[in-house]
């Protein structure tokens, strides 16, 4: 199954640019989940869950989300799914705001999603 990747992660967007068409957020794991939202406002379907992992949104920046390639009618449980994730990285942030971390926590943090995301194609592979 073809998919589309949204991400703000450079190490995620490298590795799977020629694969799969990938769009590049130049943004926060917010911006990357609003992203997700606007898509699945056009058809897409959610393929990975969007806070996936232990890692809590207001601790890493980075974030990647498989979406459908085709569009169909607007698909409810991927819409209530994204907004409640939404929901739920505001509420973390509001709570905390993020930190800035050094860049090699930042590293470890980009392994940790490219780790999940790898997963997800994995699965939607099988």
């Amino acid at each position: 199954m073809k998919a589309v990747v949204i991400t703000n992660n450079l190490k995620v967007k490298q590795k799977y640019d020629k694969e799969y068409d990938v769009e590049f957020v130049d943004g926060s794991l917010l911006d990357v989940l609003i992203t997700v939202r606007d898509r699945i406002h056009e058809g897409h379907k959610l393929l990975t869950h969007p806070l996936t992992g232990s890692v809590k949104p207001n601790e890493t920046p980075y974030k990647s989300v498989l979406i459908s390639c085709d569009k169909g009618d607007l698909d409810l449980d991927s819409l209530l799914m994204i907004s409640s994730n939404i929901e739920t990285a505001q509420k973390f942030i509001n709570i905390k705001k993020p930190i800035e971390w050094k860049e090699k926590i930042l590293a470890d943090f980009m392994e940790i999603d490219l780790d999940l995301i790898n997963s997800g194609i994995e699965s939607m592979q099988q």
